[in-house]
């Protein structure tokens, strides 16, 4: 079995992982995620959603793997961001923001960007690290603003890239979802195999023993 070490203590991320059958050894990341966007985007007048969230979720595995020094794992680090409306959405935070960025939504799509970086910690492979982002369109259903209030309320759209959720209450409101449902979660599992892949471990080797 081969220790996946995740980069984060997002509770979507682990959700995901142990749905797949990985429990991995959650730690946080403490990453400086404005400075580290700040940096990216220097002396540019933009910086799109594919690279912010490549950008970080790097920082995030190399951030953890510097603290692993004698560790063999496998380090993940991932990043969400939301893209609706030629907009880059994070996390909202605040009630105020949420709100109108659901009715902005309501009855349109946007664009769910996911980031993947893995760096191998195995002894004799370098500290090898490799990439990808992944994307899925998410349609939305017409929402009324009392749907709208009373989602708002219960604080779920709060702390998710894009003001909703498609493993909790607002699943009601996705009508159609082009791409790997888990790319919309949190991470997309089909890319996170297809890297371990090419460090040469098999993905079945992250699999929980029975």
């Amino acid at each position: 079995m081969t220790e996946l070490v995740l980069a984060s203590t997002s509770p979507a991320r682990l959700a995901v992982l142990r749905s797949a059958g990985v429990s991995p050894r959650a730690i946080p990341s403490h990453v400086d995620e404005d400075a580290v966007v700040a940096a990216a985007s220097s002396g540019r007048d933009q910086i799109t959603a594919a690279e912010v969230v490549a950008v970080l979720a790097r920082a995030k595995a190399e951030a953890v793997a510097h603290a692993l020094p004698d560790s063999d794992a496998l380090v993940f680090g991932g990043d969400s961001a939301f893209e609706c409306q030629g907009e880059i959405w994070g996390k909202p935070h605040t009630p105020e923001r949420a709100r109108e960025r659901i009715r902005r939504m309501s009855g349109s799509s946007g664009v769910l960007y996911s980031g993947h970086w893995v760096i191998d910690l195995r002894p004799g492979h370098g500290r090898a690290g490799v990439g990808a982002v992944d994307t899925a369109r998410v349609h939305f259903g017409t929402m009324s603003d009392q749907e709208v209030d009373d989602y708002v309320a219960t604080g779920e759209p709060l702390e998710v890239a894009g003001s909703f959720t498609l493993d909790g209450r607002g699943q009601a409101f996705i009508t159609r979802v082009e791409g790997a449902p888990s790319c919309v979660i949190g991470l997309s599992t089909p890319v996170l195999r297809e890297l371990v892949h090419s460090l040469g471990v098999p993905w079945t080797s992250l699999w929980e023993q029975c």
